[in-house]
């Protein structure tokens, strides 16, 4: 991040770091594609910490918990009572609780990536892997409505009960719009969004802290402190943001299977 501003210093302007900076170039290149890059690498390290942590802290159960049997009981009811049980309901969520805890969990770790110092990138800045998150809720819930209603699910989705009749042919074409098009879009571009601006403005920060020190204005050099205290107060909402949007995905993934499931009642 420090050396983003080198070349503003150089010309004696400040030239902001922009999205080629942010995803680097491939650690192992191959053809014309972009290789095993960054962000693959922190996906397959954040499996294996998550998988690490909960094989850990569930292999020694105990009748009075350890710290570490505590922290993973306490995330996995975190996820079962607080998303799937209130949101799915108590007679169909406990089928879904593996889907939407690993969602969680995948999404927090990928996203406090970007807060930890050396590693400072969440791989969800990277459009390619929130589409692919919201690809699978997306076919998901859709087998679900399936599987439980018929193909007379996408009537269910489609057209609301007690509309009048006149109304439906500007209703239901809404309805397909939002819930079969808007509705992946916005799941995944949510997630992506929030952690690509969240890191830029982090990495323009730490770009214009540098071009005020290296300043030759004393007044300059003094505004730098005002901006690291706004970079650090961005860096913890970020952190926030990072640990909301985690919840927010999967409980709207819960929302959505929630309304797969109890199309007919809706």
């Amino acid at each position: 991040m420090i050396a983003l501003a080198l070349p503003a210093q150089d010309s004696g302007t400040f030239t902001p770091p922009g999205i080629e900076e942010l995803h680097l170039p491939a650690i192992i290149p191959w053809g014309a594609a972009e290789g095993f890059s960054k962000q693959m690498l922190l996906v397959i390290l954040s499996v294996v910490i998550i998988a690490t942590f909960f094989v850990i802290a569930a292999r020694k159960q105990q009748l009075v918990p350890g710290k570490l049997q505590f922290a993973g009981e306490a995330a996995y009811s975190f996820v079962r009572n607080g998303i799937a049980k209130d949101i799915i309901g108590g007679r169909d969520f406990m089928k879904y609780v593996p889907l939407l805890f690993s969602l969680f969990f995948f999404i927090l770790v990928n996203n406090i990536y970007g807060a930890i110092p050396l590693i400072q990138l969440p791989t969800f800045s990277h459009v390619g892997g929130a589409y692919v998150m919201a690809a699978i809720v997306y076919v998901t819930w859709i087998a679900i409505g399936i599987k439980r209603n018929g193909l007379k699910y996408f009537k269910l989705a489609t057209v609301p009960s007690g509309v009048p009749f006149y109304i439906l042919p500007i209703v239901v074409p809404i309805e397909i719009i939002s819930n079969f098009l808007v509705r992946p879009v916005t799941h995944s571009l949510r997630l992506f969004a929030t952690m690509l601006a969240g890191h830029l403005i982090v990495m323009i920060s730490g770009a214009g802290i540098e071009f005020l020190v290296m300043q030759e204005n004393v007044l300059l050099k003094g505004a730098s402190v005002l901006v690291l205290g706004g970079a650090i107060a961005m860096y913890m909402l970020e952190a926030l943001i990072m640990v909301l949007q985690a919840y927010v995905f999967t409980l709207l993934t819960a929302i959505y299977i929630e309304g797969a499931l109890h199309a007919d009642s809706h």
